[in-house]
């Protein structure tokens, strides 16, 4: 994503904000990835103190940070990111911007005060199911980046059926055009008539990687939707198109699974927030 992208909304306040790294806290607040942040002092988009920001510097109660020509203002107090689950429905881009003028999954999004919703991985415009989307972009990096090997799993329906081999092939691994491609598990849901529903769980996402492996046999994928990332699982009482938002309490959870100190933040007083019963 083009470092024109980050948000320019922030000042640090004096007696709050401790010194670190300038893109970990420009991260944490929520104005991009570190990665996007790193492109955009790079591209001396970033001033600290009216000179060119350089990557890894500190930045402290004192200094004067600026975006884009604009100033920015880091709050003090920083609360744990926000995460939201959104059930994908068939037809739509995960993407900002299209050319062909689609739908997309952020038209559905809440709109949020500070920062930008990052999506933690894509589906397919055909394919629907498990979307997550967080303000940290740190958490998004670290569910996606191949390195950490996060298992995805999918349910998935084809036309026929199939034998004991294929599947065991799916297991040891079939090569594509980028690469070999492998399923950790896989095993058969069930299904009427000529059409048959699998469950597979695989840990890297590359492009249309689950359709792919499928048309390795020559089978057509007619229904692919993912119902979990990681640990979490896509609610089943929510609705295609619709989100909801994870407690802090989840969030939490979902930050040290990801080996993140939840001690960089601070955690809000929470009140009248509604409950929502999923596993995570």
């Amino acid at each position: 994503m083009s470092s024109k992208n980050i948000k320019t909304s922030i000042t640090i306040d004096p007696k709050k904000i401790p010194s670190d790294r300038i893109q970990k806290v420009l991260a944490q607040s929520g104005f991009g990835s570190r990665r996007e942040i790193e492109k955009a002092i790079v591209e001396k988009k970033i001033l600290v103190n009216n000179k060119i920001a350089v990557i890894g510097q500190s930045i402290n109660s004192s200094d004067k940070v600026i975006i884009n020509g604009k100033p920015i203002h880091l709050k003090g107090t920083k609360n744990l990111p926000r995460v939201l689950i959104y059930h994908k429905p068939e037809g739509e881009i995960v993407s900002e911007n299209d050319p062909k003028g689609r739908a997309s999954v952020f038209q559905n999004l809440p709109k949020i005060k500070q920062g930008k919703w990052v999506s933690i991985g894509r589906l397919d415009f055909n394919t629907s199911g498990l979307l997550i989307f967080t303000t940290f972009g740190e958490l998004a990096n670290k569910m996606m980046h191949p390195k950490y090997e996060v298992d995805r799993e999918y349910s998935v329906r084809i036309l026929g059926e199939l034998s004991d081999g294929q599947m065991e092939k799916f297991i040891s691994g079939i090569d594509l055009e980028d690469g070999v491609a492998k399923f950790e598990s896989i095993y058969f849901e069930g299904g009427d008539g000529a059409n048959k529903w699998y469950r597979v769980v695989l840990k890297e996402g590359k492009n249309r990687e689950v359709r792919r492996m499928f048309e390795f046999f020559d089978f057509v994928v007619s229904r692919l939707m993912r119902v979990r990332f990681g640990i979490v699982i896509l609610p089943s009482h929510l609705k295609r198109g619709m989100h909801t938002e994870l407690t802090q309490a989840e969030v939490s959870r979902l930050l040290v699974r990801h080996d993140i100190d939840c001690n960089d933040f601070i955690k809000p007083q929470l009140t009248n927030q509604k409950k929502h019963n999923r596993r995570l």
